[in-house]
């Protein structure tokens, strides 16, 4: 879907304020709000938006550790790098997954309570999947920037 320069502002306004309203919306990028309405149906409709959510402290959920997991696979058969994407989709502690070039294959990042939690992690899932020849952990001492907005100009 081409986008215009009011796609992109309404793109900027909604990843800043998702609860914005489209009437205060409509007001930001210069529309009624009819059209403004059916511009963010369609960028909902075509995909260019996935969805809303609220952002929350990870700190503040009892979650405080993030892991940066570096996977290696034993192959990188199509059906090896699939296999292990299917398996790692569902588990909730594991927030982003990258298939990845240079000596790594995957990067994960998973968050967890503690250091228990994530022995717990490695050993009862992490480990158990077939075809992993390393896994290479580390630990996040602090956040420095964290950010959901795309720089859409």
């Amino acid at each position: 879907m081409p986008l215009d320069m009011i796609d992109n502002k309404i793109l900027r306004l909604l990843q800043e304020d998702g609860r914005m309203t489209v009437q205060a919306l409509a007001e930001q990028v210069g529309l009624s709000h009819s059209p403004c309405l059916r511009r963010v149906r369609q960028l909902e409709e075509s995909g260019v938006i996935r969805g809303y959510v609220a952002v929350v402290e990870q700190k503040q959920v009892g979650l405080p550790v993030s892991v940066f997991i570096s996977i290696k696979l034993e192959r990188q058969r199509e059906e090896d790098l699939d296999r292990f994407a299917a398996a790692i989709a569902p588990w909730p502690e594991v927030l982003e997954c990258y298939l990845m070039t240079g000596t790594r294959d995957y990067l994960l990042r998973a968050v967890c309570a503690d250091l228990a939690a994530y022995e717990r992690f490695l050993k009862e899932k992490l480990t158990r999947l077939d075809g992993i020849a390393s896994i290479e952990s580390s630990f996040a001492l602090a956040q420095v920037k964290y950010t959901n907005v795309l720089p859409i100009r």
